[in-house]
């Protein structure tokens, strides 16, 4: 099963996440992080998801194409209501961008930038 800890990522991009977690508490933002190191045999599997197994297409990253797999991504979700943020709402995308904002200030690329956009992704390249 995926990671959720801090810990399992390399310590820069760690740090990366401590702050830009600790800016959307010092703003009372509720955030949730949901995925951190990811193996491949992990990464195969989300690949697999609405292209061989059920459920929708979520990336389009196989293993080995991945930086959870690195120690270099995170997932990060904004929380609405004690709800996950939905971007179909206008209440919702206002949280994303401020979560994308966020993480952008502290160094990370975010996904929500992306064409294919994966808002609750952040990672470093390097």
């Amino acid at each position: 099963m995926a990671s959720r800890d801090l810990d399992q990522l390399l310590p820069e991009v760690k740090s990366m996440a401590d702050a830009m977690l600790n800016e959307c508490q010092r703003q009372g933002f509720k955030v949730v992080v949901s995925c951190t190191y990811r193996s491949a045999q992990e990464q195969d599997a989300l690949y697999a998801q609405g292209r061989t197994t059920a459920g929708r297409i979520v990336t389009n990253a196989r293993a080995g194409q991945s930086l959870h797999e690195q120690r270099r991504a995170l997932d990060v979700y904004p929380i609405i209501h004690g709800e996950l943020a939905d971007t179909k709402t206008y209440e919702g995308m206002q949280a994303w961008q401020k979560l994308g904002f966020i993480g952008k200030q502290v160094g990370f690329e975010w996904g929500g930038d992306w064409t294919m956009r994966d808002y609750p992704h952040f990672q470093l390249r390097g």
